[in-house]
């Protein structure tokens, strides 16, 4: 092969080699020696994270399948299903609600957030773990020894069991679709990141395999099955996280000034990447919404059903309060390792290659394990990031499964069981009614996710977060603590919360009116917040108070009493 003359090209133009132009004649070179196309690397490249981390999916896939038909073999009663059997510890339980909690939102979103926008990202890390503290304190405990499957035991404990239950499955369901489509989105993302601009039809045909997935575990593992997913996944991920932390802290000999300093640089937007206001900040709205993504994510959290659904799965209160414990150390944990790895993504990546993978900065943490394994091309940076995407594909499987169950078991328990069929239905009818809706329910996720493959996970579950804050919340509280609290309280409290806040989402700017709204083409916003929680969640709890006061129902004092000694006793717990 020969090179190009270079006779002809100006002098300014030669490569600088302190020889004179003249010096500089054609001549024949190996191929080996010539450069390699940069278009044939890059796809190299990605056929070697293409393939490793699809192994890697499937291996994952194989083992929780296993797992799945292990449990499958189990007597299939309505306790087996729903709880497991009661028979966890509160450390196998406190790493499943972690698993069940640190979902695609937290992996991919937070840190994606973080390397957009800098501090203004650092709420959702601080919002989703003091949240926990709400739920260890005035949740945990109480709702253990109130209900048996559901959220709709504990609010129709001294209520009237059919209009209360119909609103607390509907708020349920609606709630777990919400976090059902930002794990869908999650799962998209990293298939159109492995695949590039061939990923459309991928990722459409992963989420449906996402969705035919959690729908197998639900059906033939139930809880036992799901706890145990959500186990493994809980300690890969935090392996994963802990293991990048490191990396990114190497790259930088452990001094966290020279990060934070890099990732300003990074990001193009210079020191004000470290202060507040980059994303809320630039108008009254965006300063409002941060109000409103604060109280949604520190309210919400104790709310969530599939959260909810956990403490049902140890046999005693204490259980259930050391549980929380225990998830509260690895949660913190992780969420501190998220911050480093969304300024390091910004520092090692750059804000505006992560952008320009996704405008959402759902892709920032692979694209930071390519790096620092060596970059696109290096074997070591293939093998991290194909793992980096197993782990964050795997925590999307699992948080699906915990999600479908708690919504499934909503349907069947409230709506089916105890409504429809008002206290006859068998054990074995309500299973199968449960295995009934999680295919329908699976269904319905896949449809709405395929809409908003361009919006952040973690922003999508805060949306999730405060339609629990303004629906579930207010029922749930001022049923354990207000003796006067009354049918028609809880219902309205319920629905009170939960349309208005489904109702401003629709008309918000996530939905239309913006170029990244859900339908660009369209604009029919008119409330201004893009999360509505600083409305919706205060009319939660003033139409529960509104509807006890104008109730001619009496609050049973016996039954109030009864439910208080349960509470606090565990006295009469299932």
């Amino acid at each position: 092969m020969t090179a190009l003359s270079l006779t002809a090209l100006p002098p300014a133009a030669l490569p600088l080699t302190g020889l004179p132009p003249t010096t500089l004649r054609p001549t024949t070179l190996p191929s080996a020696a010539l450069p390699a196309d940069p278009r044939l690397a890059a796809e190299a490249a990605s056929q070697d994270h293409q393939g490793l981390a699809l192994v890697l999916f499937t291996v994952f896939v194989a083992v929780t399948l296993g797992i799945t038909a292990w449990a499958g073999r189990r007597r299939r009663g309505t306790v087996e299903f729903y709880t497991g059997g009661r028979l966890f510890s509160p450390l196998q339980n406190g790493f499943a609600i972690a698993g069940d909690y640190m979902s695609a939102a937290s992996f991919l979103g937070i840190s994606g957030i973080i390397a957009l926008f800098g501090y203004d990202g650092l709420l959702y890390a601080v919002g989703f773990f003091v949240a926990w503290l709400v739920v260890l304190m005035l949740v945990a405990e109480l709702v253990r020894n109130c209900g048996r499957y559901t959220m709709a035991d504990v609010l129709s404990t001294r209520m009237r069991q059919r209009p209360v239950r119909l609103a607390a499955g509907a708020s349920s369901i609606a709630v777990s679709i919400l976090y059902l489509v930002a794990q869908m989105v999650g799962a998209g993302t990293l298939v159109g990141l492995l695949l590039g601009q061939s990923g459309g039809r991928a990722m459409t045909w992963t989420v449906v395999g996402v969705g035919a997935l959690m729908v197998v575990y639900v059906t033939v593992g139930g809880m036992r099955a799901t706890t145990w997913i959500q186990i493994v996944k809980a300690v890969l991920l935090m392996g994963g996280a802990l293991t990048l932390t490191a990396l990114v802290l190497a790259r930088f000999h452990g001094n966290v000034n020279d990060l934070l300093n890099a990732a300003a640089g990074g990001s193009g937007h210079g020191a004000s990447f470290l202060g507040p206001g980059l994303r809320y900040g630039q108008s009254w709205t965006s300063r409002v919404d941060f109000i409103s993504l604060a109280l949604a994510l520190v309210l919400g959290t104790a709310g969530l059903p599939h959260i909810l659904s956990r403490f049902y799965t140890v046999p005693t209160a204490r259980s259930a309060r050391r549980s929380v414990v225990w998830s509260i150390g690895l949660i913190g944990s992780f969420y501190l390792m998220t911050v480093v790895l969304g300024f390091g993504a910004a520092a090692v990546v750059g804000s505006g290659e992560v952008r320009s993978s996704s405008a959402s900065g759902n892709t920032a943490v692979p694209l930071l394990a390519r790096d620092l394994g060596g970059g696109a091309g290096s074997t070591g940076g293939t093998v991290l990031f194909a793992v980096v995407s197993a782990i964050a594909f795997a925590t999307i499987l699992a948080v699906v499964a915990g999600l479908t169950l708690a919504s499934s078991a909503s349907f069947a328990h409230d709506l089916w069981a105890t409504v429809a069929r008002k206290g006859k239905a068998s054990e074995s009818e309500e299973v199968g009614a449960a295995r009934v809706s999680a295919v329908v329910i699976g269904a319905v996720a896949i449809a709405l996710s395929l809409f908003a493959q361009e919006l952040n996970v973690a922003f999508l579950v805060s949306l999730a977060f405060a339609v629990a804050a303004s629906a579930n919340l207010p029922a749930l509280l001022y049923t354990l603590f207000w003796r006067r609290f009354t049918t028609r309280g809880t219902v309205w409290a319920i629905y009170g919360g939960l349309v208005p806040a489904i109702v401003l989402v629709v008309f918000s700017p996530v939905v239309s009116g913006g170029p990244e709204a859900i339908f660009t083409g369209a604009d029919f916003h008119w409330f201004p917040l893009e999360n509505p929680g600083v409305v919706s969640i205060p009319l939660g709890f003033l139409a529960g108070w509104l509807g006890t006061l104008t109730s001619r129902e009496e609050a049973d004092p016996a039954k109030h009493a009864e439910m208080e000694v349960r509470a606090l006793t565990g006295a009469g717990a299932a």
